[in-house]
């Protein structure tokens, strides 16, 4: 079969370019090079390791959840309240479905864990001014403010591994002033607002130098927007996630924000990236090496600061089969 293909150039505002190869419906962006965006080069691509930390939550002294502490199991509200409310180093799994509502606090060096079939119904975890918390393996469904949580300058936290489902507020929400993060291979479907990074436009002197988040193999399966929405951190790194059907938009970079979007696959979204969302004026993004079927250009502008950690995305052409294969809770024997 013949295919018509036709050369498109995208993001060429404030400096911008990315060049675009059009055919069939499908294009793949970014041939610019760090030079001449603003960012840093990236390695050659290969499949990173699916239980592997990377990202912005190595930083700082790195993320170690409750290390090599005590396990304690839990099979209620009231036991997953008292554990994660502990100040000592704890690893905690969650056993079954814990049904609860509200916020549950999360105070520092947790590791919490799904066992198979984990599920938290009705409530969500706030990760408040503490450190080094990791969260995987636990499917979120029906909360009733955010599923997650964090705020106040917490730093040093790793998202891994969750599904989230029907919630109310966000999935992931990550603001006032938090730091080094990483969300990784999660699933969010049947979702509207996913994840928001920093949360009023009216923050700026708490966020600024801060907000650095890592989001990478998460499938934001048929959810509807903010995959992520970000406030004032720069860099912010949004790479090879798979983007499926999402009505509202993929990523936005608002309110002096500075966003890389590389090597992600996007397929049935009109609106893959853009600068500003609604009142929120418009930050930078750096897109290069995405993958476009029967999906939008986006909008690119500025430049973004450098991607201080190791790192080595795969090529947007597996992102679908690695993510949808890897990514939501049950995925790894943890």
């Amino acid at each position: 079969m013949r295919r018509t293909m036709r050369h498109l150039v995208l993001g060429t505002s404030a400096g911008a370019t990315a060049l675009a190869l059009v055919t069939a419906g499908l294009t793949l962006t970014g041939s610019a090079s760090a030079a001449g965006n603003g960012a840093a080069g990236a390695p050659p691509s290969t499949l990173a390791g699916v239980a592997d930390l990377v990202g912005w939550a190595t930083q700082n002294g790195g993320t170690t959840g409750g290390g090599s502490a005590g396990t304690t199991t839990v099979t209620s509200a009231s036991a997953l309240t008292t554990a994660l409310g502990s100040s000592s180093a704890a690893v905690i799994r969650v056993s079954g479905t814990i049904s609860c509502s509200g916020m549950l606090r999360v105070r520092s060096n947790k590791t919490i864990i799904g066992n198979a079939g984990a599920t938290i119904a009705g409530c969500g975890l706030n990760i408040n001014g503490d450190r080094n918390v990791i969260i995987r393996n636990i499917t979120f469904r029906d909360w009733n403010d955010d599923a997650i949580n964090v705020q106040t300058s917490a730093t040093n936290i790793w998202v891994d591994h969750n599904t989230f489902t029907n919630g109310y507020d966000g999935a992931v929400d990550i603001k006032r002033g938090s730091d080094f993060v990483t969300v990784s291979w999660n699933r969010v479907h049947n979702h509207n607002k996913s994840m928001l990074l920093g949360h009023s436009d009216d923050n700026a002197s708490q966020d600024t130098g801060h907000l650095r988040v890592t989001y990478h193999h998460n499938w934001f399966d048929a959810s509807t927007q903010r995959h992520p929405r970000v406030r004032f951190g720069n860099p912010v790194h949004v790479y090879n996630n798979y983007y499926r059907n999402n009505s509202g938009y993929g990523v936005a970079s608002t309110s002096g924000a500075g966003v890389l979007v590389e090597n992600n696959s996007f397929e049935g979204v009109a609106d893959p990236y853009h600068l500003g969302e609604a009142s929120s004026g418009p930050g930078t993004l750096v897109a290069r090496g995405n993958l476009l079927v029967g999906s939008g250009a986006g909008r690119t502008g500025g430049s973004v600061k450098s991607i201080p950690y190791a790192y080595t995305p795969d090529a947007a052409g597996g992102v679908k089969a690695t993510v949808t294969a890897n990514a939501g809770a049950g995925r790894l024997s943890l």
